[in-house]
Parts: C-alpha cells; structure tokens; sequence
C-alpha cells in the first residue's frame, strides 16, 4: 500500500492523493445512504493521462479502483471500498469544444450536468436530459448510469446524447473513441459497452455530445385525469397531435401530490383533490400555433372525460410553479427516515395497475406506511419511495415485495438509477442467466483481474 501511493504521489503530484483523515467525508458515500467507508486512498487527476497512469499503476499494485462522479446516485455505484483507491474525476470539468454549426459538444467526464446544459444553451442549443441533480452530477457519472430524467421522452437518455467517449481501461489503455460521425459502422460500438457500466469496466474520462436546437416556444399544463387508462389515452393523444413536440409527461398520484404540497408549503392546485395528476410539456416552433394544438387536444379530452380538470400554463413564473409539485423529490431525504427508492420500468400499459397492486401489498404487509408514486410514465418509467421507518425499517423485505412484483409484471428493477450494491441481489428478475453469463464474459475480457469497482453490479 506505501509503494503504491508512494508511486501515486511521484506520477501525480502529492496534493493528487488524499489517505486517511485528509479524504473528505463526501467521498465516502453517494446519496444512496450506504454506510460511509473510507478507502485507502482519494486520488484526483487531473487529466487522461493522470488517470491512465493511476490505472496503470493500481494495475501493478493489484489494488481495486472505484470511480466516483458526483456521488448523486442512488444505487450505490460510486461508494468506495476499504481495500480501493477511490477516483474522483472532479477536476477534469472542462467544457473543451462547442460547435453550434454541427451541434456537438465535447466536456471532461467531471463537468456537472447543469455546466454542459449552459455551454449549450450559450450556443442557442439544448442538452437533451435534465434531471434534478443537475448542477452536482457529473457527466461521466451520468454516462456510467445511462442517467434519465425528465427529457427522456423527447431526446431518450444518455446513451442517445453520446456521440462518442473516450474511456480508460484498467490495465491504463486510452480507448479514443471520439468521432463525431452518426454513421461509423466498422464494427463493435466500443462506447456503448460502457454507458451504464457503473465503473466496472473502465473509466470515461470525455464525452462527445450531440446537441439539439433549443425551443422557440414551450407549453406547460397540469392536469386532472380520471385514472391511469385516462391518462395513457391523453398521453396518446398528445403524441398523435404534436408528436416529436411532447417533451414531458409526468404521471402524480395522491399520495405523493399530498406529501409534495406538506413539503413544500403548497395549495391543492385545482378546486378539489383529484386521485392523478399529468404535468405536461411540449416544445414546438410558434407559441400560437402550440397552446392552439394543445387546447384542441385537452377540449376532445375534456368531452371524452379523460380529463377531469386541467390549467396551461400562462407564463414561465407559473409554468415552474406546475413543476413545483413534481420537483418534491429534492425533499425525500429530508422527510423520510431515510426513503427506500425504487426505480422501475413497466410495459406502459401495466403501470396503473401495477401502481394499485404494488399499493395494496404494501397496505396489506405495513398497514400504516408512508410511500408516494411518481414517475415518467411517458417513457414507462415508474418511481416509489417508502419511508423506512413506517415499515418497520424492513429494507429487505421491502425489497423483495417490490421486485417480486416487478417480476411478476414483466419489468426491470431499475428504469435509470443502474445496479450498483442496492439491486445486485435482484438483478436475476431482470436478466436471464444468459444474459448474465454474457455479461460476466465481458467483465472478465475488459477488466480480467476484476479491479474496476468490484462488487458492484455483479460479484464477479
């Protein structure tokens, strides 16, 4: 261990390595409330071939690495390991390149989110996911979680954004793999092995995004649907009519819509409470012609009764305000002891009724419980946070009761949140042994003395 941070300190500089008290207690957990573990060592590069030579190093030395972002994840991917060099890529937070003739753009995996969404916007572009970490998560986390979030509808996720990476292998090998070109057909696409890899495969060092014409109008609406299938069928409808343009469509039911208004301090939006409520978005290119398409499809679903009540936005101040209620995820921590979060995917029809069974099993096992449902039903995406406590404080249990139900409705444990240690038990409800004896064979050809963030997704 002295030989190995000794080389370190010779490669990268003394004040590149941080051990014992001198590493801060922020990089000893993510926010997945994982009991904090301190490392051997913090090494921050503050360059490729810092990282390459650390790798390299760690390589000889047979020491694990965990690669950390901005330690925002909810799997616990980026939680450091006592016998592990923890690598933090926050100083590499350049924002190296903006084209707005090709609308690309190229960052330092350690640029946060909201850097790379201002670089663009600058530009008169938009970066196409969004999520409430944004100003603390960083890119290459993201990339490393194939992150999500409230865009996915419109732009898809991270994988989508990512024109190229350059990623460094644990043995010290720069993989260059940023070209900008769409059509690059010549065999494997390398880049996509390590989005939503968590670390355990290399280390993303840059990315390549692709960038999209910023909106020129924009329309927001809360609305009031009579229940899931209500809601499904007006999501149909905006995505018949406006198509592309359906930017957001946020799913809230009760029990979360009271717990965000308890929160934050908030009025009953409508004249009385309703069981579901739609926040939508749509982007389009005239503001006229975009509130007209949308007021046409909430009168045909008004008189359909889809929509039991509904308010578009009438500037921004009141738009944010919509969002408000929806942004309530910022305040779990703080009001649940602590909350359990699951993150799932469903075939889109079965959410509503996955939601009522997930609901009454959890009524029928912890009478009493607190847990609210959310999600991006648009992209079939559908949250649950428990707060611990009303259960007893039985995670476990919790867990299996949820999963088993996920099982039992064809879905995945984890629609954008990745695996990290809080899923790997249940990783088998949505892989196959197949799929996950492919997946070991790959771990095993990048990473074959199983040193990149070992335990994380899989054991081995």
């Amino acid at each position: 261990m002295r030989n190995l941070l000794a080389d370190l300190r010779a490669a990268l500089g003394a004040d590149a390595v941080a051990s014992g008290d001198a590493i801060p207690e922020r990089c000893l957990t993510d926010w997945s409330g994982v009991t904090p573990v301190w490392p051997l060592a913090l090494v921050r590069p503050r360059s490729t071939e810092e990282v390459s030579a650390t790798l390299r190093l760690c390589t000889r030395h047979r020491v694990p690495v965990v690669p950390q972002g901005g330690l925002t994840g909810l799997a616990g991917a980026a939680v450091p390991l006592a016998d592990a060099i923890a690598l933090s890529l926050d100083r590499m937070q350049a924002i190296e390149s903006v084209d707005a003739a090709t609308r690309t753009l190229t960052a330092q995996a350690g640029a946060t989110v909201l850097a790379v969404q201002q670089a663009a916007a600058a530009q008169g572009l938009l970066f196409g996911v969004d999520f409430g970490a944004r100003g603390s998560a960083q890119v290459g986390g993201a990339l490393a979680t194939n992150a999500g979030g409230n865009g996915v509808l419109r732009f898809g996720m991270m994988r989508e954004q990512t024109l190229g990476l350059e990623v460094v292998l644990a043995d010290g090998t720069v993989l260059p793999m940023l070209r900008p070109m769409q059509k690059n057909n010549t065999g494997y696409d390398l880049k996509q092995f390590f989005i939503g890899a968590e670390g355990t495969l290399g280390v993303i060092t840059r990315a390549l995004f692709r960038l999209h014409p910023a909106p020129v109008a924009r329309a927001t609406m809360l609305v009031a649907v009579a229940d899931f299938d209500a809601a499904l069928a007006l999501l149909g409808r905006l995505q018949a009519r406006c198509g592309a343009g359906l930017a957001a469509f946020e799913l809230m039911w009760r029990d979360f819509i009271e717990a965000s208004m308890a929160w934050q301090q908030l009025r009953e939006p409508f004249d009385q409470p309703h069981a579901l409520l739609a926040l939508v978005d749509l982007d389009g290119p005239d503001e006229a012609l975009l509130r007209a398409a949308l007021e046409d499809v909430l009168g045909q679903a008004l008189e359909a009764g889809l929509v039991l009540d509904a308010a578009i936005a009438q500037s921004q101040a009141q738009a944010s305000a919509f969002w408000k209620y929806r942004e309530a995820t910022a305040e779990l921590p703080a009001h649940m002891h602590p909350p359990v979060n699951f993150d799932v995917s469903l075939p889109m029809a079965e959410i509503g009724r996955f939601a009522a069974a997930c609901r009454a099993a959890l009524d029928a096992r912890w009478p009493g419980h607190t847990s609210v449902f959310f999600g991006h039903v648009g992209d079939s995406n559908l949250h649950v946070s428990t707060d611990a406590a009303t259960v007893g404080g039985d995670v476990p249990g919790l867990e299996h009761l949820v999963y088993e139900l996920v099982r039992d409705f064809d879905g995945s444990i984890s629609a954008e949140h990745g695996i990290g240690l809080h899923k790997k038990p249940y990783l088998h409800v949505s892989r196959t042994p197949g799929e996950l004896a492919a997946m070991r064979a790959i771990k095993a050809a990048l990473d074959p003395l199983f040193l990149m963030n070992p335990g994380k997704i899989f054991d081995r």
